[in-house]
């Protein structure tokens, strides 16, 4: 390996692993706010990708659907707990608005534009639209109620989420894949490097991501909330923050990153309806780095799981994942020895 080979790897790492940065955040901002390990987030990715590619086709995504079966699913259950609490039917119904206006006027809108053939940034942004709120209902469907539990019983909804969701994948979307085209057909050459307009928004859009969730943790009262959440839950609820309302948040955040990170990482490789798994992954893995508590080690992290996952398939090609993921076992055993706590009560 020389030089040139060498430069040409690791542009390839980064660019990936500032795509698993962001997953690598979204997976630390729930874990820190709700306790969810959430395997799911990479379906987020593959819905992100997979709704574009639709949009570009001019069909109208399954998305569509499934987010307002899930928005009816979550007004009936905003009726069930109205009738069971006993209030009164004006409440109840205003609750019941609320849930569905943003998704049923999304889906109308979706509907309405996909076969007309819009640019590919209205597309990108429609997709945006459609998948974010499956965050919000995904939370108060599956986790809401067992906000208590232990992380074991979370972990385990987890997993039957993420199964939920690819078969659904595999039924919305098909078992063909897509790549979209790329946001920027640009390439600027330097040395043996060749820069791709895709991979500059690929670096712009993450840069722009990270420092903006940085003010909002730092600069804004809900940012400041979620991060009260994140340390003491009872203290935040003692407090007037409202620990549902938290994990809402940061459930739509989470789905807002897959999103877009679906649409950054859509040109650059073929999605099919389960790709997203072994994506979000390498995004968990990064956060895993980062103890599930840290953003900065977590953008550490990723960067390091991209840039092992370049030179491991120059090396290896057949087991670069093997690579990636046995990383994690080093990174866990030292973990456990620095930091032994007992069993969770």
């Amino acid at each position: 390996m020389d030089l040139s080979i060498a430069s040409i790897l690791a542009l390839d790492g980064l660019t990936n692993g500032a795509v698993y940065a962001l997953l690598a955040l979204a997976t630390v901002l729930v874990f820190a706010v709700t306790r969810v390990i959430f395997i799911p987030q990479g379906e987020f990715v593959a819905f992100g990708a997979l709704t574009l590619a639709l949009l570009q086709t001019g069909k109208v995504p399954g998305t569509v659907w499934f987010l307002l079966v899930l928005a009816g699913v979550a007004a009936l259950s905003d009726l069930v707990n109205g009738v069971r609490q006993h209030r009164d039917a004006k409440r109840i119904a205003l609750t019941m608005a609320k849930t569905l206006a943003l998704p049923v006027l999304v889906s109308l809108v979706a509907i309405w534009a996909a076969p007309r053939g819009f640019p590919l940034v209205v597309q990108a942004l429609l997709t945006l639209a459609l998948v974010t709120p499956f965050g919000n209902l995904i939370y108060r469907l599956a986790y809401e109620s067992l906000a208590d539990a232990s992380v074991l019983v979370l972990l385990i909804v987890s997993v039957g989420v993420h199964f939920a969701l690819v078969g659904l994948g595999l039924f919305f979307f098909g078992a063909e894949g897509f790549r979209n085209p790329s946001f920027w057909d640009a390439r600027f050459s330097a040395g043996a490097l060749t820069l791709s307009g895709q991979t500059i928004i690929i670096f712009a859009a993450s840069l722009v991501l990270i420092v903006a969730l940085y003010l909002f943790f730092e600069r804004t009262l809900t940012g400041k909330a979620l991060r009260a959440t994140a340390v003491n839950r009872v203290g935040a609820r003692l407090m007037g923050i409202s620990s549902n309302g938290a994990g809402r948040l940061a459930f739509t955040m989470a789905a807002f990153l897959g999103a877009l990170s679906g649409l950054l990482i859509g040109p650059t490789t073929t999605v099919f309806y389960d790709s997203g798994f072994i994506i979000g992954l390498k995004g968990f893995v990064a956060a895993v780095f980062a103890g599930l508590s840290s953003y900065p080690l977590a953008l550490v992290g990723a960067l390091a799981v991209g840039l092992l996952e370049s030179f491991g398939s120059f090396w290896a090609s057949a087991f670069k994942e093997v690579i990636v993921f046995s990383s994690i076992l080093p990174v866990l055993l030292w973990r456990s020895l620095r930091d032994p706590h007992g069993e969770e009560h």
